[in-house]
């Protein structure tokens, strides 16, 4: 199962010279993961993780994902149930089914990363298989409790420089604190997502609101509402947040005038909004949060367009983030105009967009993000983070947009050990992209050289100011 060095580069010999050249000079830079889904506490305590299904099947959905559309149910890999029912908890057990159905995984993202993962951080050069299951179980397990496998140490060995969690707006962000009072030497930095206290179809979407007025001491008024929010950003800026993240299920925004917004909020407050002014109320959140970003600075990220929890029966059982999110058609040119006239004429200002609509990319993201100073285009996300989509996506936006108004990559992930697959699977693919224009005669190397080292590392540091 070794890896082979020139995975992902271009099979014509002048190209995949000119990328072998390109790679070596980025492969070894350091990782800016400016939004993930990585675990604050993992910072702040160091544990050692407790087993290699827990590391690498019970929290990956991708994973998950793949063997619950094969018939396996969640509860035989361990996925905690939201009623506490039984689940499989023999660690074993859950690795031994993984290794069952390893071949599900053939020519997928996930076994690049998971293969990735285990040569380079446990030095495993052989396939998953039934027969061997056990032994790399052991092998894994036995490697966890190496001081040099917990959560610091490993940062510092994938050449992490800084890296982002996602957090809800009302958290306390104690493990932040704890990790900057420890004095260690890691950047880690919170993101603010309010996403609880701003749409009105999640769960407990009231109680939220009362929490939100709570923490701010705020009056439970439009105006109110809006200075809670400046408040709890404040609060996360000053714990080294440099962006806020929305994953609303639409692109739509709106800017109201102030009495009609303050009424429609009234409406949202009490519990009486029906499903278009529930939408209409995102959707002024959206532009309120631009503004928001352009006083205090925070780089603002967009993530639409996925119906999520679309498994009725999955939700009910095992709740949020369980594989079950679908990708949906997506409108930016006219979604977004309102935030744009607000906006998207001050360079200042940084809203990034990402898409799981990719038929948007060159009909309707690159030439926005082509023209407004403050638009810049998110990385292949989610359904598309994988060779293929990363492609698609340079080809369809670098006519239009050209590298200089997008943000390099981010692997938002919440597998610890899949950064820096993710990482060496984007810094090939943009090597062989660079290597073809050369080849083509449309770039020098030297400039393909220069791009290389921006969208491995500049690019992302600088759009999200780290």
């Amino acid at each position: 199962m070794a890896l082979n060095p020139d995975r992902l580069l271009p099979i014509e010999a002048e190209a995949r010279a000119v990328a072998r050249r390109l790679f070596a000079e980025v492969e070894r830079l350091p990782i800016v993961s400016p939004h993930g889904h990585t675990e604050p506490e993992w910072y702040a305590r160091n544990p050692a993780f407790p087993d290699p299904a827990a590391l690498f099947v019970i929290p990956d959905h991708y994973i998950f994902r793949m063997l619950y559309s094969q018939g396996v149910p969640l509860e035989a890999l361990g996925v905690p149930r939201v009623d506490g029912g039984p689940v499989e908890t023999d660690g074993r057990r859950i690795w031994q089914l993984f290794a069952a159905h390893y071949r599900l995984f053939r020519g997928t993202p996930s076994r690049l990363w998971f293969e990735h993962a285990l040569e380079t951080v446990f030095g495993i050069e052989e396939r998953l298989s039934p027969e061997n299951a056990d032994r790399l179980y052991d092998r894994i397990a036995g490697a966890l409790g190496d001081e040099a496998m917990r959560p610091r140490a490993l940062y510092d060995r994938f050449g992490i420089e800084a890296i982002a969690t996602t957090d809800g707006a009302l958290d306390d962000l104690a493990h932040h604190d704890a990790i900057r009072a420890s004095g260690w030497h890691g950047r880690v930095v919170p993101t603010y997502r309010p996403d609880a206290v701003v749409d009105p179809d999640r769960p407990g979407f009231a109680a939220a609101l009362d929490r939100l007025f709570d923490l701010t001491g705020e009056a439970e008024t439009w105006e109110g509402y809006l200075a809670a929010h400046r408040t709890r950003r404040a609060y996360f800026k000053a714990r080294g947040a440099t962006a806020t993240d929305h994953g609303h299920p639409t692109a739509l925004t709106a800017d109201l005038a102030t009495p009609d917004a303050a009424a429609l909020f009234d409406t949202v407050r009490a519990g009486t909004a029906d499903a278009a002014a529930r939408e209409l109320f995102r959707a002024q959140m959206l532009t309120e949060m631009a503004r928001m970003s352009r006083d205090d600075g925070l780089v603002m990220q967009i993530h639409p367009g996925s119906v999520r929890n679309h498994n009725a029966l999955l939700f009910q059982r095992f709740g949020f983030d369980k594989g079950a999110d679908i990708p949906s058609r997506t409108d930016y040119v006219h979604a977004l105009r309102p935030l744009l006239s607000v906006v998207g004429n001050d360079p200042s200002v940084t809203v990034i967009v990402f898409t799981l609509d990719e038929a948007a990319y060159s009909r309707e993201l690159a030439p926005l993000a082509g023209h407004y100073p403050a638009l810049r285009l998110g990385p292949p996300w989610w359904f598309f983070d994988s060779a293929e989509g990363m492609r698609r996506f340079r080809e369809a936006t670098s006519e239009t947009a050209g590298i200089y108004n997008t943000v390099g990559f981010n692997d938002d992930t919440r597998a610890f050990l899949s950064i820096p697959a993710r990482h060496d699977v984007a810094r090939r693919v943009d090597c062989a992209w660079l290597a073809r224009l050369v080849s083509d005669g449309r770039l020098d190397e030297d400039e393909a050289h220069d791009m290389a080292t921006d969208l491995a590392y500049r690019l992302a540091r600088d759009a999200y100011r780290l």
